[in-house]
Order: C-alpha cells, then sequence, then structure tokens
C-alpha cells in the first residue's frame, strides 16, 4: 500500500509539474529603441532563448518606449502647438518602423508566440513599469557602448533598469567591427 501511494503521490507531482511548466512559462521582456544595438539584442535572445521557438520556457513580450512629443519639443514658448502634430507623427511613425522590424526578426527566426506593445513614456520608467505588469523574471536590453560620460550625461537606459527592475537584467553588447 505504501508504494502504491508512493507511485500515485509521484505520478500526481509530475502531472502537477508538468501543467504548471507548460501553463505559465516566464516571461522575458525585451526592450527596442530603433538602434542597431537594442536589434541585435533581439536576435541574439532569439539564437540563445527560443531556438527551437517551441522549446523556450520564455514568454517573450517585445517593448517599446515611444517618446512623448512634448518631452522632444520642450517648453519651445508660443507657436510650439504647431510643430506638436508633426513630432506627434514622426514619433508615431519612428515606433510603426521599430514594430515591422521586431515582427520581421522574430518571423525569421520561426518565433510566431511573442507580442510587441508600444507605451509612451520615458524608456526607463516604461521598461521598469513593465518588467511589474507581466511579473518577468528577466529584462533584455541592448547596449549603445556609451562611455561613462555620455552615460552620465544622457542617462543610461540600461544602467536605470539594472538598479530599478524588480527582475534580472540581461544588457547584451554588439560585438565591435574590426576595421
Amino acid at each position: 500500500a505504501i508504494k502504491k501511494l508512493i507511485y500515485i503521490h509521484r505520478a500526481i507531482y509530475i502531472y502537477i509539474h508538468t501543467y504548471t511548466t507548460m501553463a505559465e512559462k516566464q516571461v522575458m521582456v525585451v526592450g527596442l529603441d530603433d538602434s542597431n544595438h537594442s536589434f541585435y539584442a533581439l536576435e541574439w535572445t532569439l539564437d540563445n532563448f527560443f531556438n527551437p521557438p517551441q522549446s523556450s520556457s520564455f514568454r517573450l513580450i517585445i517593448l517599446h518606449a515611444k517618446t512623448a512629443p512634448t518631452s522632444v519639443i520642450g517648453l519651445a514658448g508660443p507657436g510650439s502647438g504647431d510643430v506638436i502634430p508633426l513630432v506627434e507623427a514622426d514619433i508615431k511613425k519612428a515606433a510603426e518602423r521599430v514594430v515591422e522590424k521586431a515582427k520581421e526578426t522574430c518571423n525569421s527566426k520561426s518565433v510566431t508566440d511573442f507580442t510587441v506593445e508600444v507605451v509612451e513614456g520615458d524608456a526607463r520608467n516604461v521598461m521598469c513599469d513593465s518588467v511589474d505588469k507581466y511579473h518577468a523574471s528577466v529584462l533584455v536590453l541592448g547596449s549603445h557602448g556609451y562611455g561613462a560620460f555620455k552615460r552620465a550625461v544622457l542617462g543610461s537606459v540600461s544602467d536605470y533598469c539594472s538598479h530599478n527592475a524588480n527582475c534580472s537584467v540581461m544588457i547584451v553588447k554588439k560585438p565591435k567591427t574590426k576595421p
């Protein structure tokens, strides 16, 4: 009777374990902007975590932070209201290009189970908020390769996220090309 109970216990455990593993994949968020560095990070992620695509233990969320038009224009003063629609249209087109390129990249690697989301706001906050929203296990970002001075002046999304995101952050650096 004890062996039978242990066998039943193991069978139930295996069934439950298999069910939760298939139903509850971990979430991986990949942050994209329109740079080659971020698309390299996406390709690297697809090659290393979604190859072959069916065997991945992650659910893929691709995230683009769209800049607010007012943050691009700043406090331009009177007459700046005329410029906002033009800037807004340009930002929208750039976001559409990023989304389309992300879809093409995933499809070229035979990855079909992914979500692409565009969120307006500062990239640092958008990435960290999305990690919380999706309960992500990993946030993947490309490295622009800025030096200490540029990082200090411009701010680094990857540096901010590595200190503030509530998950592991993987920063993928594109190898330097040899002259």
